[in-house]
């Protein structure tokens, strides 16, 4: 069965690792963007957090990241937690320093470094000595073998998956427990996007690292998530494991693109939305 509960709570069978509790999330003072997210990440896991362009998925992100002061937002209700603890009013670099780091939507690499300083810049946060970071970075060179072929090249000269490759590896250089990934698929080739999701899934059960991606090819996310939550504007509409999620006649519909009841026109899928029969 599929969770409808206004608040999208995950079940309680298995402790959640990072907890976010009612929050609201308000730009400017007056826009409000989130509206009573609830989400949990198990230890362990991957969440997907699944919805159209616009409907809160960076936000929800950036408020657990807490970068959303850099541009204007708050958040004014609620609380996130992550391993028992409060954390929505650490810093983000506090943040990471507790094992929860973000990969940034459209991958924001250094442009002007190379592969490998990419890379190493990750590992700020951390007083790791040389050997250490030597280690971490073989660790990474293993999961990403492309990323060694091209260790010396210039960041901004390299391909979209290869610069994708390189924000997820320079997370991993923080020792993350939880890596939040925000649209991991942008703009890429799909070969290249099961690549990433090949790896995100071996991260995951190889290193323990729990994920919670934003995601809008709402496809590939359920077939590598262990569960997922649906936003649409601002609010959780839907949650479930991925794989019930996956075969919902709602979701099939209007994010899979597919449909029992045939190819609909343009005005029924407008009605069709209207109805919004998941709130009902």
């Amino acid at each position: 069965m599929i969770s409808r509960s206004e608040t999208g709570t995950a079940p309680q069978a298995v402790k959640a690792y990072l907890s976010v509790n009612n929050i609201e999330v308000i730009y400017d003072h007056v826009i409000l963007v989130l509206k009573g997210v609830s989400l949990e990440v198990p230890q362990g896991k991957i969440v997907a957090l699944l919805g159209a362009n616009g409907a809160g998925k960076t936000t929800t992100l950036k408020a657990i990241s807490n970068l959303l002061r850099a541009e204007r937002g708050e958040v004014t209700k609620g609380s996130v937690e992550f391993g028992g603890r409060r954390v929505d009013r650490l810093t983000p670099n506090e943040l990471v320093r507790l094992g929860v780091c973000q990969v940034m939507e459209g991958r924001h690499c250094f442009g002007h470094l190379s592969v490998e300083e990419n890379l190493l810049a990750g590992a700020f946060t951390r007083s790791a000595s040389r050997a250490e970071l030597k280690d971490a970075l073989a660790k990474v060179y293993h999961y990403f073998p492309r990323l060694k072929q091209r260790r010396s090249s210039l960041a901004g000269y390299t391909s979209g998956g290869e610069q994708q490759m390189t924000a997820v590896g320079r997370a991993l250089m923080a020792r993350p427990s939880m890596i939040l990934l925000d649209e991991p698929s942008m703009g890429l080739a799909p070969q290249i996007v099961e690549e990433i999701f090949d790896i995100v899934r071996n991260l995951n059960q190889n290193e323990n690292v729990s994920f919670l991606l934003a995601e809008q090819n709402t496809n590939v996310a359920l077939r590598f998530a262990d569960y997922g939550y649906i936003l649409e504007n601002g609010r959780v509409v839907m949650d479930g494991n991925a794989a019930d999620l996956a075969q919902n006649e709602d979701v099939k519909e209007f994010y899979l693109g597919l449909s029992t009841a045939g190819r609909k026109s343009f005005r029924d899928v407008k009605h069709y939305r209207r109805r919004k029969r998941w709130l009902a």
